[in-house]
Parts: structure tokens; sequence; C-alpha cells
């Protein structure tokens, strides 16, 4: 089992950044891979990116390549998702997730964080 807390957050304007963590407790987290959802009001929760355990692979969905990157500190138990050149398009609320598996071959995750809100105001 793994609790995810997500963090970071808030109101930007566009063209800001943001970072968000993700802390994680329970066993094995480092054998996990770790994603990042988010969901606009009306819309269906969408794929952000995701990093496996070993960190030397990464995925992100085509709306923030070159903008978004993930990383995550497996001694901290946390991952990151550092948000460039926000636009108001990226506003949701973000969801952090874990998959019992290290790599990243499927995009279905099994544990999931209760969401923060991110808003960039245009």
């Amino acid at each position: 089992q793994v609790q995810l807390v997500e963090s970071g957050g808030g109101l930007v304007q566009a063209g800001g950044s943001l970072r968000l963590s993700c802390a994680a407790s329970g066993r094995a987290y480092s054998s996990y891979a770790m994603g990042w959802f988010r969901q606009a009001p009306g819309k269906e929760r969408e794929f952000v990116a995701a990093i496996s355990w070993s960190t030397r692979s990464t995925d992100f969905a085509d709306s923030v390549k070159g903008r978004f990157s993930i990383s995550r500190d497996n001694a901290k138990n946390t991952v990151y998702l550092q948000m460039n050149s926000l636009k108001s398009e990226d506003t949701a609320v973000y969801y952090c997730a874990a998959r019992s598996d290290p790599g990243l071959s499927s995009r279905t995750y099994d544990y999931w964080g209760q969401g923060t809100q991110v808003t960039v105001s245009s």
C-alpha cells in the first residue's frame, strides 16, 4: 500500500512556473513508477508525465513536452513536477499516482493522491 500527498499547487499567471511535490509513504516506494495526471472542470482525467523507479525513463503528454519536467528523490520518497511556461489550459486539479511496477510500459496506476489545484490566470 502506498499513500500519496500532493502539495505546491496554487494560482499563477500565464507564463509563470510552479513545482508540485508528491510525498509517498508505504512499502517499496522506490520500486514504483510514479506519474502525474490532471483533471480540468468538465473534462476527463488525463495523463501528464511519468518517471520510472530508476529515473532513467520519463514520459510526457504532448501538450506539456518542453514545458514540464518530472523528477524524483527516492531517498526522500518524493516526486516532483516542474511546470514552466504555464498556460491557462493547464488549469486543473493535479494528481500524483503510483503503480506497482518500476517501468513505464503502461499508464494504468494503482494508487492516487487527493490532488492539488493549479490555476493559471491569463
